[in-house]
């Protein structure tokens, strides 16, 4: 059997090959047999479904694993978001939640995210705990489950709709008096995930004008990848493009934690430039003020904002958790990463692509500018910053020499002479004049993933190729 493994966020698999009932139950009853053995089973679990294939019976199911190990479960009734869980948690001091979700995978895959009793995704020391429990039960008897009506019965389920009280706390983030006053109409794509009714019912309620798309439930996504960016959402951009009265695009991904932001021409906008956008406004307009976090493969523009502002940043290895524990502990005003995952202050300490998406609406109402004017502006007050992403596969020979040239690093790299090597995740070598690149091994597949920072187009274009022949050179 193979080994059950938990990535930067969860376990996901193949449905049917590899996320199967049988696989489902043994990650379940290692997460109930963990709560029992730290003394918080008690405190019971949420557990949540998106749209995926058969998500409410993988759901019902692991209530009814719960229900065998003696655990009390909330079960949502509906396909729910994942920072809802997570806000549910905290609102209701659970001991953890679980979430059936692959996220932005394509619609054949599944997964679990599970989050511990502070809201957050789970921490390494978690998910090894909980991979070794897994490995035993793999080679033990099948797990067994109660029966979901018996376990409904018996009091060991409440169906619940958590949707009311995460709402309110959207209300108390965003300023939707702003965005009313501004008169603007916003598209919404909620790429047939579960973000449908959540980011539009609060921007309907305020009197916002909304044009949402693909707001049905569809478990294959329409043939894509529920994943909000310019390649998935082509259909989107042109919507946006061709209608001259929507002032903005937003997007969500399958379980609503990550988001996609289209400017009123049609431009997407990348979330390196969307973090730094936010943390300016937030600061600027809103008034507040506290350190920013981002990862290591983040770009630099939010260090440049926040200097500006005579603000900390926070530099995090890749994974959500480690900005979630900023947040938790209150060291932070926003946090992000440059794969869309977006929180701030107040909220839950897990992305959430439906405030992300909020707040930019928010933005540009009350600036009354475009996302590209805005950038212009931030452009002009602390400099540009231009950032890409390429993905190489390694084949053999060429993994083994580019983990020995990671190994003994060079002097230099891109005709310019390395300042500083970072290796929080990856190899990030920093250049004296600001500009950087990180390669960063995929812990899945044979494929270094390679982020490039420049300051002008031109000078990205030539890093990115001096980065690439770094690995194909011999």
């Amino acid at each position: 059997m193979d080994e059950i493994k938990f990535g930067t966020s969860g376990w996901r698999g193949i449905i049917a090959k590899d996320f199967t009932f049988a696989n489902a139950r043994i990650v379940i009853r290692a997460i109930g047999e963990q709560l029992i053995a730290a003394g918080r089973a008690s405190a019971g679990v949420l557990v949540g479904h998106d749209n995926r294939f058969m998500g409410e019976d993988f759901s019902r199911d692991a209530v009814g694993v719960l229900a065998a190990a003696g655990i009390r479960s909330w079960l949502c009734r509906e396909g729910v978001p994942t920072p809802v869980i997570a806000f549910e948690i905290l609102r209701r001091r659970a001991a953890g939640g679980v979430n059936f979700t692959a996220s932005h995978n394509p619609p054949h895959y599944n997964g679990i995210k599970f989050s511990p009793a502070w809201g957050g995704p789970a921490l390494p020391e978690t998910t090894h705990d909980l991979e070794a429990r897994i490995c035993r039960l793999q080679n033990g008897t099948p797990v067994d489950a109660m029966d979901y009506s018996q376990a409904i019965a018996k009091g060991w389920v409440e169906e619940i709709d958590p949707r009311s009280f995460y709402l309110e706390r959207l209300r108390q983030l965003v300023d939707v008096g702003v965005i009313a006053a501004a008169g603007i109409r916003v598209a919404f794509n909620p790429l047939y995930g579960v973000g449908q009714g959540y980011l539009d019912r609060v921007l309907r309620e305020a009197g916002v004008a909304v044009s949402v798309v693909n707001n049905r439930r569809d478990p294959s996504f329409g043939g894509h990848a529920p994943e909000p960016s310019a390649e998935v959402m082509k259909d989107f951009v042109d919507l946006v493009r061709g209608d001259e009265g929507i002032a903005l695009g937003v997007a969500t991904d399958g379980d609503a934690d990550r988001y996609g932001i289209i400017d009123g021409d049609g431009s997407f906008i990348e979330p390196n430039y969307i973090l730094p956008l936010l943390l300016d406004y937030l600061i600027r307009r809103r008034g507040l003020k506290n350190a920013v976090a981002r990862s290591v493969a983040t770009s630099h523009f939010v260090d440049a904002v926040a200097r500006s502002h005579g603000v900390e940043v926070y530099e995090t290895p890749v994974g959500f958790k480690y900005i979630g524990e900023l947040i938790r502990d209150g060291k932070i005003l926003l946090g992000g990463e440059e794969s869309a995952g977006l929180t701030m202050a107040g909220h839950v300490p897990e992305k959430d692509g439906i405030l992300a998406c909020l707040l930019v609406v928010e933005m540009v109402a009350r600036e009354g500018k475009s996302l590209k004017e805005l950038l212009a502006d931030l452009y002009r007050r602390v400099g540009g910053y231009f950032t890409r992403r390429i993905n190489i596969h390694l084949t053999g020979a060429l993994q083994q020499s580019f983990q020995e040239k990671l190994a003994f690093p060079p002097a230099a790299l891109a005709g310019k002479k390395i300042d500083r090597l970072v290796t929080l995740d990856g190899s990030k070598f920093l250049f004296a004049d600001g500009t950087w690149i990180l390669y960063r091994l995929s812990g899945t597949e044979p494929v270094v993933r390679v982020y490039i920072e420049a300051f002008s187009p031109e000078e990205l274009e030539r890093m990115a190729g001096e980065a690439a022949s770094f690995i194909s050179e011999g």
